[in-house]
Order: C-alpha cells, then structure tokens, then sequence
C-alpha cells in the first residue's frame, strides 16, 4: 500500500542572472529609486518601516526603465514554463507582467504574511542579498483548514535567495519576509502577472 500526492504547491526557483554588470545596474537604479520616489518615501515612512519600496507610487519599472524591461524579458520565459507546469489552460501571452517594483530592506524591515489578491502568478528576483538577510518565508495553504489535526513540525518552507535568483509562486499563496537581522540591505525587485 501507497499513499499518493494529490494537489501539490508548487515553487519555481532558477538562478537567472550571474552578470555581475547586469545586477550592479539594477542595484544603481534602485538605488536611485529610492532616493527620488518622493510618494514611495513617504508610503514606505508610514507603511514599511526600516525599509523602502515603490509598490504605492512606482509599480510598473518594466514600463520606463530599459534594465526593469530587460529583466521583463528574463522572467517570460520562466513565467511561461512555470504556467504550463502547473497546467494552465491558456493561450501564448495571456499571463503579461502588469507591475514590477522595487524593495529595500534595511535592517530590522520586515514584511508580513501576505498574498497578492486578483493575479496569477508572482515572485520575486534578488538584486542583492548579502549573507545573512532575510528568506523568503512560505505558508502551508492547508493551515487554514486544519482542525483537530496534532501540529506539523514546521508548517512553513524558506526559500533562501542568493542574488541572480527568481522565485515564482501563484499569488494567493501566502508569503512573509522576516526581519533582516544584518546591517546590509537586501534588495529585490517583487512583481505580478495577470491573467489578461
């Protein structure tokens, strides 16, 4: 007798840029982000404390800045065969990228549980990641629905990006960032993809 996996989350993960040239361009850029978005210092004082990022104010990057299209078109390609991995009935280009913005995480920044309401498919690529910064943390999406079950040993799963990394997920799967507990900013570029 056997058991089978029915219904599985599936995370797809690839290191998609090694081009230190290419990351150090995107580091700048966020950089400068940062230092200019005037609406996301402000949304980020009040809503994200420690820490910076353009999702309130500048959330389509692909849309204006040549290094955020060229990552665009990094992530296609992953994004399609991610969706047909998970058995998408689509036609070619129905999931399209709709916003892409910057986060940067200073020390003790955090982001809480979270998912990404009305898309499809959403990740994250990591512009910078010194050692010791923050994972990407994972929920069981059965949590909800547990009732008299004893506890699992660890009901979540951390992804510990390096730079260069992508990782994609479906949007309604929860997600958090812990504290980054070094003094180095970690820096990634977070975006969606809609099912248009």
């Amino acid at each position: 007798m056997s058991s089978i996996v029915l219904f599985p989350t599936r995370i797809f993960s690839k290191k998609l840029v090694s081009a230190p040239a290419f990351l150090k361009s995107l580091k700048e850029e966020s950089l400068l982000i940062c230092e200019k978005d005037g609406a996301g210092l402000k949304w980020s004082k009040e809503n994200y404390p420690r820490g910076f990022t353009s999702y309130g104010s500048l959330d389509q990057l692909h849309l204006f800045s040549s290094s955020f299209d060229e990552l665009r078109k990094k992530i296609d390609p992953c994004v399609a065969a991610y969706a047909k991995e998970l058995g998408f009935k689509i036609r070619k280009n129905e999931i399209q990228l709709t916003r892409m913005w910057v986060n940067i995480m200073g020390e003790g920044c955090t982001h809480p549980l979270h998912i990404h309401p009305l898309s499809v498919i959403s990740g994250t690529f990591y512009v910078d990641t010194p050692a010791g910064t923050s994972s990407l943390k994972f929920e069981d999406p059965r949590l909800q629905n547990f009732m008299a079950r004893p506890p699992a040993e660890n009901p979540y799963y951390h992804f510990k990006p390096k730079n260069g990394d992508v990782v994609l997920f479906e949007s309604w799967l929860k997600h958090e960032v812990p504290p980054n507990s070094t003094s180095k900013r970690r820096i990634s570029v977070s975006f969606n993809y809609d099912w248009l």
